[in-house]
């Protein structure tokens, strides 16, 4: 059984036209399925809580894939994606056709695999948790009044970048302490802590290419040192990863990370706000099985 979770106003309503064409083609193939429509936020992570057997398949963006992984962590019950997010970042890690009847097709395969997910106490993220800058601008992004329009011109990464800049004017760096498995580091005028389990956020930046999803590790990289101005000349190489040999930017790698901050900072997973400093984060292996 085919249990679809269909968030009808992901991309600006993208999300409810395209589980209209994917009905149809369920209907051709007589092919049998229910599905549910999420009402409120966390009731993705309800519903998929509630299904005991079958498939899971998600019809939205990474924040609705947000809330089911937090459903289905350490069960068996495999995940499917037909993106229609705006960013739809964690489709893209995992090379699923953008398309919805491909996603689709590629669904009907069959063909499983397990990915590893990030933890934050008790959230799982499936991406990039982001500490700092990159928490606030996720904060100003979610209440940007802009958002949905730009959503529905398919231009969600022009809104991430407009939001850089809106939090830019004001941000404020902070030291912190920073421990890495069995290594603990103090970094001073630090802007941002990207802990990635997959490369990609915000609708296609790298922000941590070498990120696997699948290894038992996470990467992390650190922007900390830079003038506001330094910021904005480094800032476009993340569209493709060049920005990690900018010489204010560390990158590591670890399993378990501690972050505390002299200065609460922000933190989202997969774009959505989860809390502030200080955090633990750790990885979790093979938790989530993806078809």
């Amino acid at each position: 059984m085919y249990h679809f979770i269909v968030n009808k106003v992901s991309g600006n309503g993208r999300g409810l036209t395209i589980w209209k064409n994917v009905e149809k083609m369920l209907t051709a193939k007589q092919i049998n399925f229910r599905v549910f429509f999420t009402k409120y936020p966390s009731h993705a992570t309800e519903i998929s809580k509630e299904v005991k057997t079958g498939v899971i398949i998600v019809i939205g963006g990474d924040g609705t894939i947000h809330e089911v992984i937090n459903g289905l962590i350490r069960s068996n019950i495999p995940m499917g994606i037909i993106p229609a997010g705006s960013g739809n970042d964690f489709a893209r890690a995992l090379d699923i056709p953008s398309n919805a009847e491909e996603a689709f097709e590629w669904i009907l395969k069959g063909e499983q695999r397990t990915v590893d997910i990030g933890r934050v106490e008790d959230r799982s993220c499936a991406t990039v948790i982001g500490i700092g800058f990159d928490g606030k601008v996720a904060q100003t992004v979610n209440a940007s009044k802009t958002k949905k329009w730009m959503n529905f011109f398919r231009l969600g990464k022009i809104t991430y970048i407009i939001s850089v800049f809106r939090v830019l004017l004001g941000f404020q760096p902070a030291d912190i302490s920073i421990k890495i498995d069995d290594k603990t580091e103090k970094m001073t005028d630090v802007w941002l802590v990207a802990v990635a389990n997959f490369p990609y956020y915000a609708g296609g930046m790298a922000i941590c290419p070498n990120a696997k999803g699948n290894d038992g590790y996470l990467e992390l990289c650190v922007v900390q040192g830079m003038s506001k101005f330094q910021f904005v000349r480094a800032f476009p190489g993340v569209f493709k990863g060049k920005h990690v040999s900018h010489p204010s930017i560390k990158m590591r790698t670890g399993k378990q990370i501690e972050i505390s901050s002299s200065s609460a900072m922000i933190v989202h997973g997969d774009g959505e706000i989860i809390g502030e400093t200080p955090i633990n984060i750790n990885v979790e292996e093979k938790a989530l099985h993806v078809i």
